[in-house]
């Protein structure tokens, strides 16, 4: 049976990334495309409620049809599962994103948090990002990085995702025969070397960026960060429980008890307490 495969991404619907991915994609099963109408890089976990959301139909380099909405990734993805399309979807693909998205990153990007909203949609997510050096100019070559993606979704295809998990798939920024092959990891850790610039614009108002050196990381064994380090593509098993069970007990130790946290100081309105002690 064909499968059919949603791809998006956070560059944008005119992206090389997404062209790449869609290509891939289409060895696997019918494709159909729906991804922001611009940049939405470091974009995170939107939902958008407060305004009426739009799309428009935009074609690739290639002439393929793409539909791109003025909403964010995670946005497309609530669309495209909702009833925008008509047929219904067996996966969805995020990328190929231009820059890894490793460690804490995941929590910033649109890529991997286009593939949470799948999750949430009840579908299998799968995001993809090329490592990108600093400072690095010309063209990309996302072939490898296609390559990679296609491998990832056939054995998602293949045996499924466990509930509530998707994957987080980066690529190191190498020629396909110097990819030294694929790793299980798990998140390592992003060092951000982030500060805030403060100007004054022409009529004297103050204006913030957050700017600051590209991040690093910590190229231990067995995260995404060391694989990516090693030459490896990284594939790391996330999930949206993010409940931290190790705490919990010691949490639970703590005074949960003590007069001035009563029940009654919890659920009732402060005015009402203080009134009552009068």
């Amino acid at each position: 049976m064909t499968k059919n495969i949603l791809v998006t991404n956070d560059d944008g619907v005119l992206a090389p990334g997404l062209l790449a991915l869609a290509q891939e994609m289409r060895k696997l099963g019918t494709v159909t495309i729906l991804a922001p109408d611009r940049n939405w890089s470091g974009g995170g976990h939107v939902k958008t409620l407060d305004r009426a959301l739009r799309v428009r139909e935009f074609h690739l380099d290639d002439g393929t049809q793409a539909f791109g909405g003025d909403g964010a990734p995670s946005d497309c993805v609530a669309l495209a599962t909702l009833g925008y399309f008509k047929e219904k979807f067996d996966l969805v693909v995020s990328g190929i994103n231009v820059g890894a998205n490793l460690g804490h990153d995941v929590t910033y990007s649109g890529t991997v948090t286009a593939a949470m909203e799948a999750v949430i949609a009840g579908l299998p997510g799968v995001a993809v990002s090329l490592e990108i050096p600093d400072g690095h100019v010309g063209p990309i070559d996302f072939g490898p990085s296609a390559l990679a993606a296609g491998m990832a979704v056939r054995n998602v295809l293949q045996h499924g995702l466990p509930a509530d998990t998707l994957l987080n798939v980066n690529v190191p920024f190498l020629k396909q025969d110097e990819i030294q092959g694929f790793r299980m990891t798990r998140q390592g850790l992003r060092v951000y070397h982030s500060r805030l610039d403060e100007r004054v614009d022409p009529r004297g108002r103050p204006y913030y960026w957050i700017g600051g050196e590209a991040p690093t990381g910590v190229p231990e064994s067995g995260t995404d960060v060391g694989a990516l380090s090693d030459g490896f593509v990284s594939v790391t098993p996330l999930q949206l429980d993010l409940t931290a069970y190790r705490a919990v007990s010691e949490i639970n130790t703590w005074n949960w008890h003590d007069p001035i946290l009563s029940e009654v100081s919890l659920l009732r309105p402060s005015s009402v307490v203080a009134a009552e002690k009068q």
